[in-house]
């Protein structure tokens, strides 16, 4: 089940159109706008030094919120576009959707490695390389996962580990087509200067 969801807190605005957005400008809130989810449209603001700074976090557009807005219920959202200043390149509209549980959604989900005692590569010395310690997984946003969990029991220096090794959560599939590689075992770097200064000295001796 998910972890805990970030809140994303905001106003309600009051008016639409031009005039209101300009507004709340000058007071320092981004405008934006809550649809979909079979409810009627909300226009919002959100302070801006706080939107920047979840901005500056990264991923914004593929991160599930709790939206949390006084005289409303909380809802959980999903940004699906900001608009930026041509010139500042600073955020100046948000479009958030509301999603049902039912809904799906494109997220990053984090990697847990278990069992690095049971590899006998990483006892052997060798080194996990984690190539992606994220995934971009379509999830249900009523059952999002706190993280997928990668079993390195048995694993041998040279093994690399594919999305397709991975029990990944039921109703839950990547993004990626590909069967993409998410970790290897790499010898260590000792082991690797041996390996090389021996091939070495075999090639010597043949000349």
């Amino acid at each position: 089940m998910a972890g805990e969801i970030p809140d994303l807190i905001a106003e309600a605005r009051a008016g639409t159109g031009k005039g209101a957005a300009r507004q709340a400008r000058r007071e320092g809130k981004v405008p934006g706008i809550v649809y979909g989810g079979g409810a009627d449209p909300l226009p919002i603001q959100i302070p801006f030094n706080a939107l920047l700074k979840r901005l500056k976090q990264g991923r914004f557009l593929s991160t599930l919120f709790n939206l949390k807005i006084d005289g409303h219920e909380d809802v959980r959202v999903i940004c699906r576009g900001v608009q930026r200043d041509v010139i500042k390149d600073l955020p100046t509209h948000v479009d958030l959707m509301r999603l049902r549980r039912t809904s799906k959604v494109n997220l990053f989900i984090h990697v847990e490695f278990v069992n690095h005692e049971k590899a006998p590569g990483l006892k052997r010395g060798g080194v996990l390389t984690v190539v992606r310690p994220e995934v971009e997984l379509v999830v249900t946003a009523g059952d999002i996962p706190d993280h997928i969990t990668v079993d390195l029991e048995g694993r041998n220096i040279g093994d690399v580990i594919h999305i397709s090794d991975v029990q990944l959560p039921e109703g839950a599939k990547p993004t990626i087509d590909r069967d993409f590689v998410i970790a290897n075992i790499t010898a260590p770097s000792g082991l690797v200067s041996a390996d090389n200064a021996a091939s070495d000295e075999e090639g010597q001796g043949e000349d």
